[in-house]
């Protein structure tokens, strides 16, 4: 080691083995402490960093100014110092093995307090079964990062190719304003399910297929609720990626604006066992029941984006109503408690019983409130 990083040696998060790279970077870049994470995959037959964990730690060596990255021969051992977030434009070429979203979950959290505005685009595979898509990202995170947002112009994120797993070929790009602050939220009523929309994408396929997850999907979600509208994306051409499959995300919106998302996606091209397309429909309007009767005034997919939102707001109180914790979520709430020296308090959302039996409110839900740290981006100028 060097003498300007002994100098850091104190101020370093210790942390061992692969799990939950992505929320130790991304602390490690807003809260300026350098991380160094050890025995990654050390009794693993192939040990040390993935490719797709190389590719992440070169878009936040992309992103940023002045981030020192150190690694062992083997990969084993990572040391990052983080530099100071630029933003720009930029585009960056995932790796295949993680969809665009593994990479979009970091860029949500730091976009705000960029120096300049984010606008990079993101080529790779955009749906696949390992990662949620960008479509549920559209329907749901987006959501989620304006309600922290004073004023979320010029935030966006659209497909302009569609890329299934495994060989990719789509793109995506996502544009964030920069932010000096965020701002508190208390948002503790997620209101009723008032409307279904989805989007049923068939890249490579007939068009058929599509049509035959619509019909699937609508023959169960119409049981519930009568307003719902699926939307067909039959992509052929330039616009097609490289691999057929077919999938579809359904968003559920509440009277108070929550959004709730849930999907499913074909097997990748080359597997054994072939996917049907009513299966999938079904699949996902199963996944949306069980989405909407967790609850809670965030998608539990996007608890630990909110979770860090959260933290980086202003000193004031931030209140969140979310279904039961995931254990994704759980972690994010340990590595913030780490980094920040912020503890969440948790407590049950408790109602009356004939509240619960009449409005039917679903399973158990938690207050998660916080008094954040109050992040100022001091690359952007009061206006």
């Amino acid at each position: 080691m060097n003498v300007n990083m002994a100098s850091t040696e104190k101020h370093v998060v210790e942390y061992e083995g692969s799990n939950f790279l992505r929320q130790r970077l991304v602390l490690s870049t807003v809260s300026g402490k350098p991380v160094r994470i050890s025995n990654i995959r050390s009794l693993d037959d192939d040990p040390g960093l993935k490719e797709y964990e190389v590719n992440l730690i070169r878009l936040l060596d992309k992103i940023t100014n002045g981030t020192r990255i150190q690694v062992n021969q083997t990969g084993t051992t990572l040391y990052y110092q983080p530099g100071l977030l630029q933003g720009g434009i930029l585009e960056h070429t995932c790796c295949k093995l993680k969809s665009i979203c593994y990479y979009l979950e970091v860029l949500l959290v730091l976009g705000p307090f960029f120096k300049n505005p984010l606008n990079i685009t993101l080529k790779g595979v955009t749906n696949s079964q390992v990662d949620p898509s960008v479509d549920s990202f559209i329907g749901g995170a987006i959501a989620v990062l304006k309600r922290f947002i004073v004023v979320d112009d010029g935030l966006e994120l659209k497909v302009k190719k569609r890329g299934m797993a495994p060989e990719g070929g789509g793109e995506v790009v996502f544009k964030c304003p920069a932010r000096r602050t965020l701002r508190p939220v208390q948002f503790v009523d997620s209101g009723k399910v008032k409307r279904i929309r989805g989007t049923v994408y068939a890249v490579r396929v007939s068009p058929a297929i599509a049509n035959r997850i619509v019909s699937s999907a609508k023959e169960v979600l119409l049981q519930c609720l009568p307003d719902v509208y699926i939307h067909t994306d039959h992509n052929r051409g330039p616009k097609s990626g490289k691999s057929p499959g077919f999938g579809v995300c359904l968003v559920a919106e509440t009277t108070n604006g929550v959004f709730y998302t849930a999907e499913a996606v074909s097997n990748p091209s080359g597997s054994a066992e072939v996917s049907v397309p009513e299966d999938i429909g079904k699949l996902a309007a199963f996944n949306l029941m069980e989405e909407i009767y967790r609850g809670g005034c965030v998608d539990s997919t996007f608890q630990s984006i909110a979770a860090m939102l959260m933290t980086l707001s202003p000193k004031d109180v931030s209140k969140i109503v979310v279904g039961p914790l995931s254990p994704y979520t759980i972690q994010c709430l340990r590595h913030i408690r780490d980094f920040f020296g912020l503890t969440f308090k948790l407590e049950p959302f408790k109602t009356s019983d004939e509240e619960e039996e009449e409005l039917k409110l679903g399973g158990v839900k938690i207050i998660m409130s916080c008094i954040g740290i109050g992040y100022i981006n001091y690359s952007k100028r009061t206006m």
